[in-house]
């Protein structure tokens, strides 16, 4: 009943920008702490940035300066700006956020959206 959808994926050249959106809805009655995820091809999958619902954010020491990870409580949105990308940069992106409903309190994950960052 709770869904994360994100957007804003996509081909860029290295040095380009993009902007990731992951919207979440449904039965929520509040978001704790939101995050990004990435995943490269053969890799795990690793934390890129988090933010708390007080929005502190913190972030993964390769991204840090680059990447800007914000959110919008009034729209149960999240963001991740990301500048400066690099090859490296290229993987799938997920959001995840901590969500309470009206019995639990449990991590939800999007669909992940593709980046992928030419060189």
């Amino acid at each position: 009943q709770v869904q994360l959808v994100e957007s804003g994926g996509g081909l860029v050249q290295a040095g380009g920008s993009l902007r990731l959106s992951c919207a979440a809805s449904g039965s929520i009655f509040s978001i704790n702490v939101m995050a990004w995820y990435r995943q490269a091809p053969g890799k795990q999958r690793e934390l890129v940035a988090t933010i708390s619902s007080g929005g502190t954010a913190n972030y993964a020491e390769p991204v840090k300066g680059r990447f800007t990870i914000s959110r919008d409580n009034a729209k149960n949105t999240v963001y991740l700006q990301m500048n400066s990308l690099k090859p490296e940069d290229t993987a799938v992106y997920y959001c995840a956020a901590e969500i309470s409903s009206r019995s639990t309190v449990r991590a939800y994950w999007g669909q992940g959206t593709q980046v992928t960052v030419s060189s």
